[in-house]
């Protein structure tokens, strides 16, 4: 077995207008987790459908439960203060 590179390591996610079923396929580590999480607390809107040797997971879920969020870039303001927050509680991306 080839171990699959970064490239290789897809996050699909797929839904058509005519059914109220998503599936995600992935091999993200953090969604993976969130998916199984939330599977096991919500059963009937969530399920594993299959997994594979390389480490990807199909999940099928409600549509109705996925979202899509595009996010803005921060205004300079913005970042100013949150620069300004951190250097204040001693947040600093540096410490190890």
């Amino acid at each position: 077995m080839t171990r699959l590179t970064k490239i290789e390591k897809e996050t699909i996610v797929l839904f058509n207008e005519g059914e109220d079923k998503a599936n995600i396929y992935t091999h993200n580590a953090g969604l993976k987790k969130r998916l199984a999480a939330f599977s096991k607390k919500y059963p009937d809107l969530c399920r594993l459908e299959k997994s594979n040797v390389q480490g990807g997971v199909s999940y099928v879920l409600a549509k109705s439960r996925l979202s899509i969020r595009f996010l803005p870039p921060y205004s300079e303001e913005r970042r100013q203060k949150a620069s300004e927050y951190a250097k204040k509680h001693g947040l600093n991306s540096q410490q190890g």
